[in-house]
């Protein structure tokens, strides 16, 4: 059975020589505290047995060094994938017509702004928005037709594409 008590008397008098060991091996702090965390995490399920190990820092340590070597192998084995792949495609930046829509989609209240997402990004029909989101259909068609007044609002000079309005009539 796990002692909580004498587990957490054991993680506070060895946390902090366990981080700076963490940080030494890895040499990145968030790292360092991914691998202590889980070095931890694994002492705790095994505390029954730890607890009477002569020496349970020594195998904390020998946990953390051993995640440190799964790590550096599974980003060797990326860095592989990588190299096979090639670059990344040259991703241009956007448009101002973007740039501009994205400003204004922030200022439309955010259930207004995901009804426009999921009716014009995922051609989904008014019926079904509103079986997702659990409202009635009049208030789909309701923040419709005002994320839309709102947006038209807002980009007064941009070329706006001729919405579809037959669903929300």
């Amino acid at each position: 059975m796990r002692d909580a008590q004498s587990f957490d008397d054991f993680y506070r008098s060895t946390a902090r020589r366990m981080m700076r060991y963490g940080y030494a091996v890895i040499g990145d702090h968030t790292e360092a505290q991914d691998l202590v965390q889980e070095a931890y995490a694994r002492a705790w399920r095994q505390w029954g047995r730890l607890s009477s190990h002569p020496a349970p820092e020594a195998w904390l340590r020998l946990v953390v060094s051993r995640l440190a070597t799964d790590r550096w192998r599974r980003l060797r084995s990326l860095r592989g994938a990588l190299r096979l792949a090639g670059p990344p495609p040259t991703v241009s930046p956007p448009n101002e017509d973007s740039v501009l829509l994205v400003q204004a989609l922030r200022q439309v209240p955010a259930t207004h702004r995901r009804a426009l997402a999921l009716h014009y990004l995922f051609d989904m029909p008014v019926e079904e928005i509103a079986h997702e989101i659990d409202v009635p259909v009049g208030t789909v068609k309701s923040w419709l037709s005002r994320g839309r007044a709102r947006l038209a609002a807002l980009l007064p000079d941009l070329a706006v594409v001729e919405l579809e309005a037959t669903d929300v009539a």
